[in-house]
């Protein structure tokens, strides 16, 4: 049994469903710890009890929003803070833990802290996650806004944190590696948590809406005159729009609605869209303005033929219309089988664990 410290991004939900999944097999064997914060603790501290994954909230870096729009000054500033404030103490805990409790193994999920105190004490650490794609995958194909975004991202990420032994890049896509990364990296698919692999996809008229923290009305508007009922999460509970109703988030019944609808309308977070496309069901995707890591998601499922990508202020009724008038071609361009990637995950792991 090996003794494994974890710690993810407490941002969003999407780390955290991609945690849910490995968990799932490490804590069968391994003794765990989790360490995270925000959304993340939320979702996965009740989720883990009685599991024998022990989780703990620690102090993190957090996105902030203006207008409904990533405020990319304020994050950074908000960052700085975190990394002068937040962080050496943070590490220095780490550290006393890592020196009384002896894990066998560190992974991390784009969390700054964990691996620094792993290096620290000469402990081997794993780096798991979505954003390595940034720095990892040859975007060379894209256009060259989007190439720039992703080389300044790709320096975020590295700054993040370095030295891993072993760097797995979890994507529903999957580009040629840079040179120099074939080595070290690894790319897998979407990591999926075992009620996703079981459910069973089928189509009883309805659209998914997911959004994170806000809508436009004229957004709103135009999802009420796309002709189909819509399930909107995201934006919490609220009283009926036409044919939006608005759900607070639960893991169980946004399942069964995505399992269930014709096709996904969301932010572009890459566990999402992974999720939506291993069920079959096509994707409209719209990235969080100011959100570079979504417009380059966007781009390769608009490349896929799986679905399709516009900006918010430019959803009207009639180009959603058109999107569900194009479900079939989508439908018949997703691969399902080349989305999972939670079984290519572990086998990643294994040679660190035994």
């Amino acid at each position: 049994m090996a003794r494994i410290f974890y710690a993810l991004s407490g941002e969003g939900r999407g780390h955290a469903t991609r945690a849910r999944a490995v968990l799932e097999h490490l804590r069968l064997d391994h003794r765990v710890t989790l360490f995270t914060y925000a959304d993340a603790f939320d979702m996965l501290e009740p989720a883990c009890r009685g599991t024998g994954v022990d989780v703990e909230r620690i102090g993190g870096p957090r996105f902030h929003y203006r207008g409904g729009e990533l405020d990319v000054l304020r994050t950074g500033i908000h960052g700085l803070k975190y990394a002068m404030r937040v962080l050496p103490d943070l590490v220095d805990h780490l550290c006393d833990r890592i020196r009384a409790e002896k894990p066998t193994l560190v992974i991390t999920d784009f969390e700054p802290a964990l691996p620094r105190a792993a290096r620290r004490c000469g402990v081997p650490f794993v780096s798991l996650t979505h954003q390595h794609a940034l720095l990892v995958d040859d975007f060379s194909s894209l256009p060259a806004r989007l190439r720039w975004y992703g080389d300044l991202l790709g320096l975020v990420v590295r700054a993040y944190y370095s030295g891993q032994v072993k760097t797995i890049v979890s994507s529903f896509y999957a580009p040629p590696l840079k040179a120099g990364f074939s080595g070290e990296a690894v790319q897998v698919g979407v990591l999926l948590r075992s009620e996703v692999l079981m459910a069973q996809p089928y189509c009883d008229g309805h659209l998914v809406a997911y959004l994170r923290r806000f809508a436009s009305n004229e957004f709103l508007d135009a999802l009420a005159g796309c002709g189909l009922p819509v399930r909107v999460y995201g934006l919490g509970e609220g009283a009926p729009r036409g044919n939006l109703t608005f759900r607070r988030v639960s893991a169980e019944r946004f399942l069964e609605d995505l399992a269930s609808c014709e096709a996904l309308v969301s932010t572009a977070g890459n566990q999402l869209v992974g999720e939506a496309l291993y069920l079959e069901k096509p994707v409209l995707a719209i990235p969080e303005p100011g959100n570079c890591e979504q417009l380059i998601n966007a781009h390769f499922l608009k490349e896929s033929g799986a679905g399709d990508c516009l900006p918010m202020d430019a959803v009207t009724p009639s180009n959603l219309r058109s999107f569900l008038d194009g479900l079939g071609l989508y439908r018949a361009a997703i691969r399902p089988e080349a989305v999972q990637g939670t079984s290519a995950a572990l086998r990643a792991l294994q040679p660190f664990l035994n």
